[in-house]
């Protein structure tokens, strides 16, 4: 058994000292979250424990072949005790949205995640930002612990590693993703299953929202910014949802000329979500999204900012064109 951090030993006590437990991610989950979720909730059922997994947001349908038995669901009302609230890939208590409130009652919050801009908001804290996904980490843990890790186990975590790496292409893969990957795959991971469900079973309305991303993203600062502007306008004339925005960015992202781009969403007429991607370690997009109050990793990073939608567009594009100008 390879040695691992002693936090791991203490979170893995914890656990045994539980009996009620919720398992909780952040709101708007991505497939790094529903996978560390489910996965983890699994195999916490599997040793007995009372297992609850909450989410503000219903589960995208692109991983809905993850939990088949719906085990993820939205927060209850109050009155629901917990030894211990686990919560993966959510980096401030503030991005667990309704599940914060709903698990207010509990004895132990264990904080596992993997950005470097994580707020330590846990009474235990494994934040680990050499890992590409917060995956990994559940992995690292299950494995430490000398629990069983099912197929299902082993499909959510795949596709929470696959999912955040970008199918393994992002600067954030180091050799020991591709061993844990192939360890899941011995373990049972469908990699077919996973490829079609979530890289090839788009929906109609996602396709339609594509085609307004190509047919409406701009170029600026000599082509190495492009940025995009998704209202609810569009979602309600494509019929697409939040969900669907999921991996829209990297499609502007990959413009031969362009080095960082952004997505700009409305999400209150003046409250808008932004999100942001670089494809040079030069250019700190964690950095730039904290200059607005958010964070993430290096290469890919978001925040929610108050104010007029056409002061925030300015706001943020001269902080990457400052970025940009001090990297040369």
């Amino acid at each position: 058994m390879k040695s691992h951090p002693k936090i791991i030993d203490r979170i893995i006590e914890t656990i045994g000292q539980s009996q009620t437990i919720c398992v909780g991610g952040h709101v708007r989950p991505d497939g790094d979250c529903i996978g560390s979720q489910v996965g983890l909730s699994l195999a916490l059922k599997k040793l007995g424990k009372d297992v609850t997994c909450w989410n503000e947001d219903p589960v995208p349908q692109k991983y809905a072949f993850l939990d088949p038995q719906h085990i993820l669901e939205k927060p209850s009302g109050a009155g629901k005790k917990f030894d211990l609230l686990i919560c993966t890939d959510c980096a401030s208590f503030e991005r667990l949205g309704k599940v914060g409130p709903a698990a207010a009652d509990r004895k132990c919050l264990i904080n596992i995640d993997h950005h470097m801009s994580n707020t330590r908001y846990g009474e235990l804290n494994w934040v680990s930002a050499h890992e590409a996904s917060a995956g990994e980490l559940v992995f690292q843990l299950i494995q430490a612990a000398r629990w069983p890790i099912t197929p299902a186990i082993a499909d959510c975590l795949f596709t929470a590693i696959s999912t955040d790496t970008g199918s393994f292409q992002f600067a954030t893969t180091q050799p020991e993703t591709f061993e844990t990957a192939g360890e899941l795959v011995k373990m049972g991971a469908r990699m077919e299953t996973i490829s079609h469900e979530v890289y090839e079973s788009f929906s109609l309305s996602r396709v339609a929202l594509l085609k307004h991303v190509f047919n409406h993203f701009h170029l600026a600062h000599r082509d190495q910014i492009a940025y995009l502007w998704l209202k609810k306008k569009d979602f309600a004339r494509t019929g697409a949802d939040r969900s669907d925005t999921e991996g829209l960015i990297d499609h502007i992202r990959a413009i031969e000329p362009v080095v960082v781009a952004v997505v700009f969403e409305e999400v209150e007429p003046e409250l808008t979500r932004i999100s942001l991607r670089s494809k040079s370690p030069r250019i700190d997009v964690n950095k730039i999204a904290g200059q607005f109050g958010g964070g993430g990793h290096v290469s890919a990073a978001g925040a929610r900012i108050a104010g007029k939608p056409l002061s925030t567009q300015r706001r943020v594009l001269a902080a990457v064109k400052k970025s940009l100008d001090s990297s040369r």
